[in-house]
């Protein structure tokens, strides 16, 4: 009987062992399926009416799908005329063998290793501005070139003359010599507005002169760091290599920009490309035309941003103004007595908010021309008046296209 009891109870008292071993370990099993708790909730009086006002929407006004021109090629044919190909050629030496590399061949020959000659090309485009001929294109289109054909939509072929290149802004002015040019006309900059439809003309992969349209994306874009003085058009008209140097107009064919550059992971147009506004390409083509070359102003520092962790460390309340990283010796900022460390606060009694913004300033101003300058150094604000120099030329590079 007892043998019985127990073989009865062992698993009862198994099952309540396991049940509080669950419980202890899953405490929720012990809670009921919760329910909203609508008592405080009075029910809706069907009888009482809700006195509210509407809310104010702002209401959209129709869209206007007639105010833009079924077709641009009115535009195009005014503008895409003066849109030429560019076909640059530089001669380089070679080895006339790939044997010649190895170290053991090339000490029987010393000095005298056969070599041969090897022609690499490029092509881009151009825009033929004047009447007299003359060309604006990017500076890494023709950079180092030999030899710079041109071929307009006519049919027309001719070598270029170069008569200056600008590498800090990617710009280069070219000459032809031929008779009854198509030109294009250059738009005003100053009215381009974000939402304005642009098309880009030129010759992507060389497959001959080609149209995209767009619209400007952007303008006053910098910090790129595709060249020294940055003031770019942005645009989602499709730009390819080929294209640099073309032409970027607006609706009524007018010149707004030069299309200089893309970023792209692929390599190819992916709806963000660069143009360098007219209202620069005009100033570039006059000095380089006029001159030779483009003068600008020069201090004869370098400059580093101001951040929150410098602005404290010079006693500064907030961000402002550029630490002197480095001054050239001899040059404009160091025969005024400026030194590395140095805060610039202002220049001509104009706040410096962004080192780029204050050296493109700089560089509007003439040479020789006084120009009054605000700094901090040890605590101490200063003003000194610093003479204008001259930008010397920079080493020539060779941007991506």
């Amino acid at each position: 009987m007892r043998r019985s009891l127990i073989a009865y109870a062992l698993p009862v008292l198994i099952g309540v062992l396991l049940a509080i071993v669950l419980l202890n370990t899953f405490p929720q099993l012990l809670r009921a399926p919760s329910t909203p708790d609508t008592s405080s909730q009075p029910a809706p009086d069907p009888e009482v009416t809700v006195s509210r006002p509407s809310p104010e929407l702002q209401q959209a006004s129709p869209l206007a799908r007639q105010q833009g021109p079924v077709s641009y090629s009115t535009a195009v044919e005014k503008a895409a005329p003066a849109v030429v190909n560019i076909y640059s050629s530089r001669v380089v030496a070679r080895e006339e063998h790939p044997l010649m590399s190895d170290p053991f061949f090339r000490q029987f020959f010393a000095d005298d290793l056969p070599t041969q000659q090897r022609l690499l090309s490029s092509l881009g485009s151009g825009v033929i501005v004047s009447e007299d001929g003359y060309v604006l294109t990017n500076h890494h289109v023709i950079d180092g070139a030999d030899e710079i054909q041109v071929a307009l939509r006519d049919g027309r072929e001719t070598l270029a003359e170069v008569i200056g290149t600008d590498p800090e802004s990617d710009l280069a002015v070219l000459r032809i010599d031929l008779e009854q040019l198509p030109v294009i006309h250059l738009a005003d900059t100053e009215d381009v507005v974000v939402g304005d439809i642009a098309m880009a003309i030129g010759n992507p992969f060389g497959v001959g002169q080609t149209v995209t349209m767009g619209i400007i994306s952007a303008t006053g874009r910098s910090h790129l760091g595709l060249s020294a003085y940055e003031d770019f058009i942005q645009t989602d008209a499709a730009i390819n290599p080929g294209n640099s140097g073309g032409a970027l107009i607006n609706a009524e064919g007018s010149l707004v920009g030069i299309n200089t550059a893309i970023f792209s992971r692929s390599g190819g147009s992916q709806g963000v490309g660069f143009a360098i506004p007219t209202r620069l390409a005009r100033t570039i083509l006059e000095d380089l035309v006029t001159q030779g070359r483009v003068i600008r102003g020069w201090l004869g520092i370098e400059a580093q941003e101001m951040t929150q962790d410098l602005a404290a460390s010079f006693g500064l309340q907030a961000p402002r103004g550029v630490v002197i990283s480095a001054v050239v010796p001899d040059g404009p900022a160091a025969r005024a007595g400026l030194r590395p460390g140095d805060v610039l606060l202002e220049v001509d009694g104009r706040p410096i908010l962004d080192a780029r913004a204050a050296m493109s300033d700089i560089a509007a101003i003439e040479p020789g021309a006084t120009l009054p300058l605000t700094l901090v150094r040890s605590g101490e604000t200063f003003t000194v008046d610093l003479e204008v120099g001259e930008r010397p030329l920079p080493p020539s590079r060779r941007p991506e296209r």
